[in-house]
């Protein structure tokens, strides 16, 4: 047994949603413990590329060859740096 000291407007939730489904604060309590131990453990079988995957190319750049064509791009930057200098 443990207890738990709540910020008021938690407090005011749990009671209210308790009211509201007709069950126990403590029944809501392990709900929402179950589905939080459910998360950490989905997390802890993601590889690291599932943890970071919403996050790649979420800056995209609408070229798709980037990785493929940086030598020829990084060449005719420096063609336009030095030609411009002559």
């Amino acid at each position: 047994m443990i207890a738990v000291r709540l910020p008021k407007d938690l407090e005011d939730d749990l009671n209210r949603v308790s009211k509201k489904r007709n069950t126990t604060k403590t029944e809501i309590v392990k709900e929402a413990l179950q589905l939080f131990f459910q998360k950490e453990r989905e997390k802890a079988e993601k590889t690291p590329y599932e943890l970071g995957k919403e996050l790649f190319g979420k800056y995209d750049s609408n070229q798709g060859n980037l990785s493929t064509t940086y030598k020829e791009r990084l060449k005719g930057k420096l063609r336009e740096k030095y030609n411009t200098h002559r």
